[in-house]
């Protein structure tokens, strides 16, 4: 490598190596992508009248998720984050990113940022149904522009993965590398995949992990999806994207700038998401018991239905609020338990392909026209049962001083620490 390249590829480090311009790339392509799939399948049933094509896709694609996501850590780890922001492997390197590029006392931070920007795709792919289908009262499925449009910002997608880095070239605020790994191997990450099965921190968050996409099915299908007419589920899904980006946003700042003792700004934040919970899908509970499938309510109009409107209104946007604050939390809890890439890869993946298996069922349940009140209880249960377990995991594995958990690391000092210099002594050298 000439000079003249080391200096280009060094410069480049010192602006994309950074962990918030990665957490927000990262951010911008999920935006493009998870975050408008997200908007349509906001609309109930991906904005057509019967769900039941929607429901049978999604399995397939969850499923195919389920798989990935497993497997996505190891393969993240081994062709790093550029060639892996694709299907399930995204979301195994898109946690891994998100949880281990910050420093501990900003993961909180760092999560909220990046929901912020997935749920601005969210936010911004519901305004495209409402603008489009604004006039289409009586409409039930979108217009073929709202479907072009959503296509239009997937293709971005693609263009902006280019711009991610290797973890071992990007350098946290505090001097430490994410890695000291290049990349690993394939009898290594299948060796750390299947020892994920038999880790005591995650079984304790798989009932976290399946209830955490288990919600959707009910609540774009058979709330949105039932409740209201095509404009006004347009408009729902603004707030419900944009309540996501304020929880998300609120209890990160609650994980990261509360107490001192970063155990007990968990374990607050727990509490806060148990009560909130409880309250909210209590009021769910009591919408419910006012419609079934055999006595479906009247479609409600954000314009002309007045107060009928406001107290579902307010409830929808108040799942779009826990269901933030809930998976903000858990991926705290995972970026918690370790700080390097290799390992966080593996934890989000085995998380992400958990939460797939979760929602390849759940779209399914829906397919098969079970109770709607069944399926409301089943989600307040999962929910109910994932604090106690995820409380345990911060007491027992939870450590409240960040430097005796960075020693357990191999992140020793070394160049990468010395300001301005950011590890290229070596990489001269060796050139």
């Amino acid at each position: 490598m000439g000079k003249h390249q080391l200096d280009q590829y060094q410069q480049d480090d010192l602006f994309l190596g950074t962990p918030l311009v990665q957490v927000t790339l990262i951010g911008l392509v999920c935006f493009c992508c998870p975050g408008m799939f997200n908007a349509l399948a906001g609309m109930g049933g991906g904005g057509q009248v019967d769900p039941t094509a929607a429901n049978n896709a999604n399995t397939a694609l969850y499923v195919t998720f389920s798989i990935f996501g497993v497997l996505g850590g190891g393969i993240y780890n081994i062709l790093g984050p550029r060639f892996t922001l694709a299907a399930g492997i995204l979301w195994a390197g898109e946690g891994a990113i998100m949880t281990s590029y910050p420093t501990p006392n900003r993961k909180g931070t760092y999560t909220s940022l990046f929901w912020s920007i997935i749920n601005m795709g969210g936010l911004i792919g519901g305004l495209i149904p409402f603008i489009l289908n604004y006039h289409c009262i009586e409409a039930e499925s979108v217009n073929d522009k709202t479907y072009i449009a959503f296509v239009f910002f997937m293709f971005a997608d693609a263009l902006l993965s280019l711009a991610t880095l290797h973890p071992s070239r990007v350098v946290r605020d505090d001097g430490t590398r994410c890695t000291n790994i290049k990349y690993s191997n394939v009898y290594t990450e299948a060796v750390e995949i299947v020892k994920l099965f038999l880790n005591w921190k995650l079984l304790l968050i798989v009932p976290a992990a399946w209830a955490s996409n288990f919600l959707y099915s009910y609540q774009f299908n058979n709330v949105n999806g039932l409740m209201y007419n095509l404009r006004t589920r347009g408009l729902n899904n603004v707030f419900y994207w944009g309540a996501q980006m304020l929880g998300s946003v609120g209890i990160g700042y609650v994980l990261d700038f509360s107490f001192e003792s970063r155990r007990k700004r968990a374990m607050v934040c727990i509490g806060i998401v148990a009560l909130l919970g409880t309250a909210i899908w209590g009021g769910g509970l009591a919408s419910q018991l006012n419609y079934s499938r055999h006595d479906l309510p009247k479609r409600l109009d954000f314009k002309t239905c007045g107060n009928d409107f406001a107290g579902p209104f307010v409830l929808y946007f108040s799942y779009g609020l826990l269901d933030a604050m809930f998976q903000t939390m858990v991926y705290w809890v995972i970026g918690a338990l370790a700080d390097d890439s290799e390992t966080l890869s593996r934890y989000n993946g085995f998380y992400n392909g958990v939460q797939s298996a979760g929602s390849a069922v759940a779209w399914q349940v829906d397919s098969h026209k079970v109770l709607l009140l069944s399926q409301l209880i089943v989600n307040l249960s999962l929910t109910t049962v994932s604090h106690p377990l995820l409380l345990v995991l911060v007491m027992l594995a939870v450590k409240d001083d960040d430097k005796s958990r960075l020693a357990d690391t191999d992140f020793a000092p070394s160049a990468a620490q010395i300001p301005g210099d950011n590890g290229y002594n070596q990489l001269k050298t060796s050139t």
